[in-house]
């Protein structure tokens, strides 16, 4: 295998955990910072809609100019950017002021999430063979990184701003060392030269596979968020035990990422999604009808294993659709799925005015096993993972 590519692969993953990283960082946080402003939940509930406009917003500018002037531009510059407006959210001592820095910081991470996401595809396709799940788990790795980063750094007594502008110098530094190992930029008109006709209702199946992710996300969402409030709630569960639901979903969905591209390899992306939409429904069923807390640990495990392949395999789908065309492609995936990520907790909410918390996840079960049975969309299409080309990790 090249060298060059298998360091673009590398490059990729450090992207992914950087990018997790910062995130991370910023829901650390979130308690003090919500402490230094002086504001309610309900106001920095309103607030966090905030960061998700802004990284929507995002993804629709990064994903075609991630296009035009190639993802080893456009990917260390948000990095760069992103890093930089880390530490904005720990400065303000005032909603409004918040208010904008997060919209700030949510567009940054949105441009850097789909450019990395496409950079990811190109990767994916001079391999000849699914990489994407793994880059997704590295993710999640970036998430417990800021987790024990911020932990350390609230012992020793830091403010929010330090500790958060000390993170983004070193995801400034990072963004910078790894760019030269990202696959070279290909000119938009050489682009023009090799790009294959666009076959008829490709953009028709973009948005089908958009959602899906939205489907999926919003069960993923809905899982951030209500996992353990569902064992100490319906369950009574004591708090400190109700923490681990969470803890075993997140888990078992970076496994399960781990695990996705060599499955997705051997048995085709379309199994992978669709066994796995099944693997969660029945995962999240179990939780909707068990008296037990065992068994509904179980069932966040299910639930968490099952989705975890889903995503990387519709956001790989869409780029392969047209690499000419991968970022505004997966813009489209990803800035619809990022939609469903935050309505999830506020749909699961609202339906708790009408029904118990653990009788609203049958919306779960339906949109897990709609997203099954519509699995079919990734058999046929520009959008398969090419046969595999090369050998070796």
């Amino acid at each position: 295998m090249n060298d060059s590519l298998r360091g673009a692969r590398i490059a990729t993953f450090v992207y992914f955990s950087l990018c997790g990283t910062l995130m991370g960082t910023w829901v650390v946080n979130i308690p003090a910072v919500e402490e230094r402003v002086g504001m309610t939940h309900a106001t920095l509930g309103g607030l966090l809609v905030l960061l998700g406009l802004g990284a929507f917003i995002g993804m629709q500018v990064a994903g075609p100019l991630t296009d035009r002037l190639g993802a080893r531009v456009v990917v260390p510059a948000t990095g760069v950017l992103c890093s930089a407006a880390l530490v904005l959210p720990g400065l303000p001592r005032d909603p409004w002021t918040l208010a904008g820095a997060l919209l700030v910081f949510g567009f940054c991470n949105g441009c850097l999430d789909v450019s990395m996401n496409a950079h990811a595809v190109h990767v994916e396709k001079a391999y000849g063979r699914p990489v994407m799940s793994a880059f997704h788990a590295t993710f999640s790795v970036g998430g417990v990184l800021a987790a024990v980063v911020g932990a350390a750094t609230a012992s020793a007594g830091l403010s929010p701003a330090t500790g958060m502008a000390a993170m983004g110098v070193l995801g400034i530094a990072t963004a910078l060392i790894s760019a030269r190992a990202l696959l070279p930029t290909v000119p938009i008109a050489a682009k023009a030269e090799v790009r294959v006709p666009e076959r008829r209702g490709t953009t028709g199946r973009i948005w089908i596979l958009a959602a899906l992710a939205l489907m999926v996300m919003l069960c993923e969402g809905a899982a951030n968020d209500w996992s353990a409030l569902h064992l100490k709630d319906v369950l009574d569960a004591p708090a400190s035990t109700a923490a681990f639901a969470y803890g075993t979903f997140a888990a078992t969905m970076t496994i399960g990422r781990l695990l996705a591209d060599r499955l997705a390899a051997r048995f085709g992306s379309m199994a992978i999604l669709r066994h796995g939409a099944t693997t969660a429904a029945v995962g999240i069923t179990i939780v909707t009808v068990s008296p037990w807390i065992w068994a509904a640990f179980a069932g966040w495990a299910l639930f968490g294993l099952g989705l975890s392949g889903c995503v990387p395999q519709l956001f790989s789908a869409a780029g392969h659709a047209d690499p000419a065309a991968a970022g505004a492609n997966v813009s489209r995936v990803a800035g619809l799925g990022y939609v469903g990520m935050l309505a999830g907790p506020a749909v699961i909410g609202w339906l708790t005015h009408l029904v118990a918390l653990n009788h609203a996840f049958v919306l779960l079960i339906l949109l897990c096993a709609i997203t099954a049975v519509a699995a079919g969309i990734l058999r046929t299409g520009p959008d398969r993972t090419p046969e595999p080309a090369h050998s070796g990790p």
